[in-house]
């Protein structure tokens, strides 16, 4: 059975990208906003508790949240909250860096930093970095990248599930 886990990407750069990855199937993702939907719930008062909202909505019944890192991903306030509300909450973060991928104008990108170079662990204060981990898929072309995706996505989860558990 597919592991059921909600993604977490910077929309407009890694749309593209992001849906390569989440058409895998080896895991069941949460359906993305479409921009119709974001403007909505990102839009008007109170727009923090709207998204927080949605975002809480997207992860209830799941068990991970992968993050799909782009060359823009890392430090974005609401990837850090996607983040450190997945940790709290127990589920695995993997991160799988997508900048590899081709994207709508068939390019690539270049590599971001680590998002969890910029979360703080509990009270060690210890990037969330040095627990958790942010896949480079190998190759060298964007196929050889989606493949290695396609093959090691699910097994990155369970890692991520078995690492949260342990931590």
């Amino acid at each position: 059975m597919a592991r059921r886990c909600f993604y977490s990407f910077h929309y407009k750069p890694d749309s593209w990208r992001t849906a390569q990855v989440r058409q895998i199937g080896s895991i069941e993702g949460s359906r993305p906003a479409s921009d119709n939907d974001w403007e909505s719930i990102a839009s008007g008062a109170n727009q923090d508790e709207k998204i927080k909202r949605w975002i809480a909505q997207q992860m209830n019944g799941r068990t991970c949240t992968v993050v799909l890192a782009g060359s823009g991903t890392a430090d974005r306030k609401w990837i850090n909250y996607e983040i450190v509300r997945s940790w709290n909450e127990g589920l695995g973060v993997p991160g799988i860096r997508i900048h590899g991928l081709l994207n709508q104008a068939l390019q690539t990108s270049t590599a971001g930093k680590n998002p969890f170079d910029f979360i703080a662990h509990g009270a060690t204060k210890k990037p969330l970095s040095s627990i958790v981990k942010c896949y480079d898929p190998a190759g060298s072309t964007s196929q050889e990248r989606y493949a290695w995706i396609s093959k090691h996505l699910s097994n990155a989860v369970e890692e991520a599930i078995k690492i949260r558990g342990a931590n």
